[in-house]
């Protein structure tokens, strides 16, 4: 069965971006081999902010050739958009609006590659919520920024994982790969 992987850059206090939206302190480490892990998957899962700020996001001509080739291989993924207004017009684009735990479910059991759920904060609380994420994926930013919007925001229980990958980058980046535990 296919997994569904948060995989997010995220600030040493636990931001994903700043007070003003802000992911300028984001490091595009070639080293990370971000290729790799755009490579093993074939869909990308949203919630209607995040897909109308990135989801359609090309870089400006003056972006470096790998930052071109970091969204060209981001958009030739099948994208699914969560969300009870968006109506798109895109035929690689899905719109989910309701039943979501049915929904995820069947599309993990369809053939393919794993799933990376990209976010906002607010689908990524409905996918911890529904017990849907199957790896997290965070890469540690060597920033504070004291405000911003949190990773894990309306969490109402703990949840337990378990370290299965660390690597440490010469950008100060710290990738933790965690897998859930049976959490109830």
């Amino acid at each position: 069965m296919r997994k569904i992987i948060l995989d997010l850059a995220v600030t040493l206090d636990g931001f994903i971006e700043g007070p003003n939206g802000e992911i300028d302190w984001c490091i595009m480490d070639d080293e990370m081999d971000f290729s790799k892990f755009l490579a093993a998957i074939d869909t990308i899962l949203y919630g209607r902010i995040s897909y109308d700020l990135w989801g359609q996001y090309q870089p400006d001509d003056s972006a470096s050739p790998a930052m071109q080739d970091t969204f060209t291989a981001i958009h030739t993924k099948h994208k699914v958009v969560f969300s009870k207004t968006a109506t798109v017009k895109d035929e690689n684009v899905r719109v989910i609006s309701t039943d979501i735990e049915k929904q995820v479910q069947s599309l993990k059991s369809q053939p393919g590659k794993d799933i990376w759920l990209y976010g906002g904060a607010n689908l990524i609380t409905t996918f911890i919520d529904l017990n849907l994420i199957d790896e997290y994926r965070l890469s540690v930013h060597p920033i504070v920024l004291g405000k911003g919007k949190p990773i894990f925001d309306n969490i109402d229980r703990r949840i337990n994982l378990s370290l299965t990958q660390t690597r440490v980058f010469k950008s100060g980046v710290v990738q933790l790969c965690y897998q859930p535990q049976n959490n109830v």
